[in-house]
């Protein structure tokens, strides 16, 4: 076969994917503590985003409008045969990259922006707010909201907005407007500001200054990861995959990626979950923000501030304030609660990589396959060194795999990683 699998865009599926119905067990509600915060999420969230939260349908129909949005972004996108990158491992693998790097914001996080800056639009707001780690999210809403005629305003951890100059100018080419949080336009920001220790920021303070900020202008709060309603969205890409990989007679034994929050991976993986039960799923965070491997499965807050609903969720503390590591999109303290219930099970096993090995497989992507990825994307490569071991002793394995991000704009952080190091 080729290196490359395609679909033309009238093949592009018409649903989102709903994993709620098909869990192995009811997900634990959000517990609402101070009495507030559930009437906070129906304030800030678009009214049908809000609705596809809490659905039982497991089939949702994309609007025809949101469809000519996903082709205007470069949906759908291919799947790339690493051919060059299988020959390293000198084992009898296949390699499947569903590349979401291809989309227009360079990230699968395009997949959730437009429907939310859609349906935001429709509740007739000005304006959306948002948190960004790394800034994939961020730009993703920048042009999300721009092409359906918003302004947004985006608050960017502190950490990540000093490192990645160019994925602020990226935001801001596309209409976003883009503050370092903590900031000085929340009570919450102003707050943190106070303690040294969280000026860094954290994706957890970067979304309690969103939602405040929405909540007292009349906005709308896009979230960019964890909930079902992000997920949902993003499981566009996976059933791409699916029709993808079913027209060329391919059935995955493995489907890998990274976890941020969760969207990602989930994005990729919840459409073959019903029915691939012999394929094995494994999920990679990073070792320095390790909730995939030392987390606690229970209920902690989304948001550093507690305005958000309790999630019950795998965490490593809702105040916890990680290292300004390079992959920033990784630097959340939490798993979505779909996916920590599947990993509870032990249906998704998971996988925590520090910051130099990550980087180490990322030069050797690069220097094969020739296509830079993200930082955060690299965290899932060593994953392939294990089931290729195992595929010496076992057999033929082909791994499906979320290329959930190119890194063209992570090029300053892997040049501080090259000079840390020479």
């Amino acid at each position: 076969m080729s290196n490359r699998i395609d679909l033309v865009q009238d093949d592009m599926p018409d649903f989102w994917y709903n994993i709620l119905p098909d869990l192995p067990e009811p997900l634990p509600p959000p517990r609402d503590i101070t009495g507030k915060s559930i009437e906070v999420l129906k304030k800030v969230m678009p009214t049908e985003v809000l609705r596809h939260e809490f659905s039982s349908e497991s089939k949702i129909k994309i609007p025809e409008d949101l469809r000519d949005l996903y082709f205007q972004v470069g949906r759908p996108t291919p799947i790339i045969r690493a051919k060059r990158f299988e020959r390293l491992f000198n084992s009898p693998i296949e390699i499947y990259m569903k590349m979401e790097g291809y989309t227009f914001s360079g990230s699968h996080k395009i997949n959730s922006a437009l429907v939310q800056a859609y349906y935001s639009k429709i509740d007739g707001v000005p304006f959306v707010t948002t948190e960004t780690g790394a800034g994939q999210w961020g730009i993703a809403v920048a042009l999300a909201s721009t092409l359906n005629g918003l302004k947004s305003k985006i608050f960017m951890v502190s950490a990540s907005y000093r490192q990645k100059l160019y994925r602020v100018t990226m935001m801001r080419m596309l209409g976003g407007e883009v503050h370092s949080s903590p900031s000085n336009l929340t009570k919450v920001g102003i707050e943190m500001l106070k303690d040294e220790k969280k000026r860094d920021g954290s994706l957890g303070i970067a979304i309690s200054e969103a939602v405040e900020y929405a909540l007292e202008n009349n906005g709308k709060y896009n979230v960019g990861s964890v909930v079902n309603a992000d997920i949902l969205y993003k499981t566009i890409a996976g059933l791409e995959a699916r029709k993808q990989l079913e027209n060329n007679g391919i059935e995955p034994d493995y489907i890998i990626g990274v976890v941020g929050g969760g969207s990602n991976y989930s994005g990729l993986a919840f459409p073959f979950y019903k029915d691939y039960k012999n394929t094995k799923y494994i999920a990679a965070g990073s070792l320095e923000v390790p909730k995939m491997t030392r987390g606690e499965y229970r209920y902690d807050y989304p948001d550093t501030g507690m305005i958000l609903p309790q999630l019950m969720m795998y965490t490593i503390g809702y105040d916890f304030i990680p290292p300004p590591i390079y992959s920033g999109g990784l630097r959340y303290h939490g798993v979505a609660p779909t996916l920590s219930l599947l990993m509870k099970k032990g249906i998704v096993s998971s996988r925590d990589y520090d910051q130099e090995t990550i980087f180490r497989y990322a030069e050797l992507y690069s220097r094969t396959e020739g296509y830079i990825p993200a930082p955060e994307t690299s965290h899932a490569l060593p994953i392939i060194k294990e089931i290729a071991e195992e595929a010496k002793k076992d057999g033929k394995k082909r791994i499906l795999m979320s290329f959930s991000g190119h890194g063209l704009l992570d090029l300053g952080s892997y040049a501080t990683m090259y000079n840390s190091s020479s």
